[in-house]
């Protein structure tokens, strides 16, 4: 069995345009406490893998916010995956490019699927990374290898609509793409599909920056073992 954490749009350094100076630095403050809140579950739940598909940040970083990412994977021993997304693209002066990272930390800086095998996982990890603020589909035409037991995907896009600029994601690529599981991030407000084989989800933001965001916030413990399951888990933010 696989057990895995996946997290995403944690939107780090946003700009929290219309709150008080009061309201915006008690907001900045929580969001920089969400790399080790999710970290400390990674730990605690004893997963294999974390899985984190996009905008970590919102735009513009700080040296704050990247030592906060920094120094809460650099307390993880399992392997870490980020797919980067529209508000944190992999440029060049881009917190994934400019910076250093820990050894145990890929980073998919490429509008392209590659791979990261896994041996004592039995898996691999697929994934592609924005560089840019839009970007095609990249599942389509997608299809896994099937050299390992399990096939991981990790994208930041859109299942919701077929024009998105945003990597759209249908249920016929789903379908196709030989993944077991697929970690998604972009939209706000969780949710998942299974089509065929595939289990595809995504956890939503990780805390709410506003009243258009209300809800419980979390990240999503998935299990591959018989089949593929995941299942919410909150975050105190």
């Amino acid at each position: 069995m696989i057990k895995l954490l996946h997290s995403a749009d944690w939107h780090l350094n946003a700009p929290l345009i219309g709150k008080s100076p009061e309201q915006a630095q008690q907001l900045r403050q929580s969001l920089l406490e969400i790399p080790e809140k999710v970290a400390a579950i990674c730990r605690e739940r004893e997963c294999d893998l974390l899985l984190l598909s996009g905008d970590l940040y919102d735009g513009a970083y700080s040296k704050e916010s990247y030592l906060a990412v920094y120094n809460a994977l650099c307390g993880l021993t399992v392997p870490v995956f980020i797919a980067p997304g529209n508000h944190d693209f992999a440029a060049a002066d881009s917190v994934w490019l400019a910076e250093r990272w820990p050894e145990n930390v890929h980073i998919f800086t490429t509008p392209n699927i590659t791979s990261v095998p896994l041996p004592e996982l039995d898996c691999r990890v697929y994934g592609a990374g924005f560089t840019g603020m839009d970007c095609p589909a990249l599942l389509d035409g997608f299809t896994a290898e099937q050299d390992e037991k399990w096939a991981i995907g990790i994208l930041h896009g859109d299942p919701t609509q077929t024009q998105s600029p945003y990597c759209p994601i249908t249920s016929q690529q789903l379908r196709d793409s030989g993944l077991h599981y697929l970690a998604l991030g972009h939209i706000h407000k969780g949710g998942f599909l299974r089509e065929g084989k595939t289990l595809c989800a995504w956890p939503g933001c990780a805390m709410g920056r506003g009243y258009d965001e209300p809800g419980v916030k979390g990240v999503l413990v998935v299990e591959l073992d018989n089949s593929v399951s995941a299942r919410f888990l909150p975050l105190s933010t």
